[in-house]
């Protein structure tokens, strides 16, 4: 009967990078990109105190907090990693276009740098924003008609205090992948849809969203150093349906769906919305609807409460799901031990992997890679496909750590032959 237990997909890992200091370098954001030949390219990037005393480029969010973005490649199939620069953004996202690579991110205002040389040097940073607030840890990038599909979230209301979920717009970014992505003239934006504009939280009812009451305009403390913001969405990824047999397919190619953490304070849903092509090239973002008429902006989704990435692969026609799972979220908040971080749905330390062929019904592939102390993290993570296999990036600590949300190192994991785990 042991034989049935589950084992790790991908256990073994590299360290792409790891923290000089632990207590006050934090790693965060990991993003993945295969290019053409199989090189390998990751970013991620440095928070905390330590890090004014760092070398190399920096940018700040808020005054006095730096923030350091970095890129790495690999030609050994994540083996070995070569730093190649630093950038002074966050979030920052790897991806192919046309001829070149680029890494987009955003240090308030959207900033992209990009590399004509597979990643070995870098053009300076430039801005395609002026004066705004971004945000959007990186998420997947889609290709379809000739161009690049990826969203970035706007801060609709850029005084808002606090975690402002509730009031961010994913908004869908379209470009031409041959044009020069460095200009913001190459690139069209979606319109705006913040959530609480698009979901009024004090009418939902019948399925425990939101777990706990917050009133608007302020933070409610469910335990000691355990806060609940108002809810919202975040974290976006593209989908588009090619099965003409799917509710949401589109027959024309214009609707690109936009799946989201769903931060509730519980576990097991993402939201959902919809951009649309128009006819005179414009983007507009909208609830999508059921047969029924009703509109929907929750789908089941396991790991939905953390950011997540989601893969289309053709080979199989099967979306693919990387995302934290969770084990004690009905834990009570004030009987959490005091080394778990946050709330009890944000359980950092388990990266599984679902398939599913309409992003509705996800089928358990395996279980990623794990960690057994609350301190410790697999989470946050992007992947790709390398050939036959998943390569895997993950936000990751060890006993080291602050804690679980600010991990101490970025951690490279290989799952082979992933299209054997289908069933």
């Amino acid at each position: 009967m042991s034989d049935w237990k589950v084992e790790e997909l991908a256990p073994e890992m590299v360290k792409v990078y790891e923290s000089p200091d632990p207590s006050t370098v934090f790693a965060y954001s990991p993003g993945l990109a295969v290019l053409p030949g199989g090189r390998l390219v990751a970013t991620l990037d440095l928070g905390g105190p330590g890090v004014a005393a760092l070398p190399g480029s920096k940018g700040e969010l808020e005054p006095g907090r730096p923030w350091q973005g970095k890129v790495f490649t690999s030609d050994d199939q994540g083996r070995t990693w070569t730093f190649r620069t630093d950038f002074p953004f966050i979030h920052g996202r790897p991806f192919v276009a046309g001829d070149a690579l680029y890494v987009l991110g955003h240090c308030n205002d959207l900033t992209i740098i990009r590399s004509n040389d597979r990643g070995e040097t870098w053009s300076a940073p430039v801005r395609l924003t002026d004066g705004e607030k971004w945000h959007q840890a990186p998420a997947n990038v889609h290709y379809a008609k000739g161009n690049v599909y990826l969203v970035m979230e706007k801060m609709t209301d850029p005084a808002y205090k606090g975690w402002g979920v509730s009031v961010l717009a994913p908004v869908l970014m379209r470009a031409s992948a041959g044009s020069d992505l460095t200009l913001r003239s190459s690139w069209t934006f979606a319109s705006e849809l913040g959530f609480r504009d698009a979901i009024d939280e004090d009418a939902l009812n019948g399925f425990g969203v939101p777990f706990y009451k917050v009133e608007p305009g302020t933070v409610a403390r469910i335990a000691p150093g355990r806060p609940a913001v108002r809810i919202g969405w975040l974290e976006t990824n593209v989908v588009q349906f090619a099965d003409p047999n799917h509710y949401f397919h589109d027959p024309q190619g214009r609707t690109f769906h936009l799946w989201m953490r769903a931060h509730t304070g519980g576990t097991g849903f993402a939201n959902v919305a919809k951009a649309v092509e128009q006819e005179d090239g414009t983007i507009a973002t909208m609830l999508e609807t059921v047969p029924s008429g009703k509109t929907i902006a929750f789908v089941p989704c396991p790991g939905g409460q953390m950011k997540f990435h989601i893969l289309y692969d053709e080979t199989t026609r099967l979306y693919w799901l990387l995302s934290t799972q969770t084990t004690d979220s009905m834990t009570r908040a004030e009987l959490l031990p005091p080394e778990r971080f946050d709330l009890p749905y944000n359980e950092r330390h388990r990266l599984q992997l679902h398939f599913s062929r309409n992003c509705i019904d996800w089928c358990f592939a395996g279980l990623v890679a794990k960690t057994d102390h609350p301190k410790q993290a697999r989470h946050y993570a992007s992947m790709a496909v390398d050939g036959d296999d998943l390569v895997v990036l993950s936000r990751s600590g060890d006993e080291r750590a602050v804690t679980a949300h600010n991990g101490n190192f970025i951690s490279f994991h290989r799952i082979r032959q992933f299209r054997k785990l289908v069933y």
